[in-house]
């Protein structure tokens, strides 16, 4: 193993290599992305944290390559860059970062667990899942869709909306899958509230019999969901005294998410 004095010439070197006006330039465009009606010059400068000549003259760069437009001193992200990001995959970039967090999760509280990215209002796509080494996944839930009304994360993604769209979208009766479904609408409503109050949501038997799940949450820098995270077993387990536990450890991984990915 290398000593620390030959990590820490590394890392210096490593540093010494890093293009500061790339890394200017990069924060730029972050900021950009965060004003799609535009930003005039000034105001990114004092945004990002740099002076308004060297903002002038980076932005003037990569406008002439297309990755910054400007409107009447406005600028707004530039259509290669858009363009670019469409023929790549996101979504295996993201389970790859997520990865890691799911399986550390899961060995933590020994269940399987799942990260579901949000692709529209009431669309998502579950990306990335881990079991605990002493539970045998047997099934992969990958890509796989799930009602929302009787799924931990699609209460999540259903309480960040407001009643009288989930009026507009949702029936008044949903569909049954056992006793312990909610099947009015009314019922389900009552149930987001609770969500909304308390930062979680919980299937209870409603999917299937003895299937426990809870979903939490993952927000970006400006507050909006773009994802979920769930933890299920068997209700036997769940439903005890680890739950405040597990619910701890479903925010904390959240929270470390929301970071990596924001």
């Amino acid at each position: 193993m290398p000593s620390n004095e030959d990590s820490t010439a590394e890392s210096t070197d490593t540093q010494d290599l890093i293009n500061k006006s790339v890394v200017k330039a990069i924060n730029l465009l972050r900021e950009l992305g965060r004003h799609p009606r535009g930003v005039t010059v000034t105001d990114i400068a004092h945004k990002v944290g740099m002076t308004r000549p060297t903002a002038f003259r980076l932005l003037l760069s990569m406008e002439r390559e297309g990755f910054v437009d400007r409107k009447d001193n406005l600028y707004t992200v530039g259509w290669d860059l858009l363009r670019l990001g469409r023929q790549t995959d996101l979504t295996f970039g993201m389970a790859a970062r997520v990865q890691p967090y799911i399986e550390q999760l899961a060995e933590q509280l020994n269940e399987y667990t799942a990260f579901v990215l949000m692709k529209g209002e009431l669309d998502y796509d579950i990306i990335a899942e881990a079991a605990a080494a002493s539970r045998m996944l047997s099934v992969s839930a990958i890509h796989q869709r799930f009602p929302l009304h009787a799924s931990a994360f699609g209460k999540i993604m259903l309480a960040e909306l407001p009643d009288d769209r989930i009026a507009e979208i949702l029936p008044a009766k949903l569909p049954h899958f056992t006793n312990e479904t909610i099947m009015d609408r009314d019922t389900l409503l009552q149930e987001l509230h609770a969500v909304r109050r308390q930062s979680y949501a919980v299937l209870d038997s409603e999917l299937e019999e003895g299937l426990f799940a809870v979903a939490v949450g993952c927000y970006d820098a400006d507050g909006r969901l773009f994802g979920a995270l769930s933890a299920t077993g068997p209700e036997q387990r769940m439903k005890t005294g680890k739950l405040p536990h597990i619910l701890e450890s479903l925010h904390t991984t959240a929270d470390e998410i929301s970071r990596i990915l924001s």
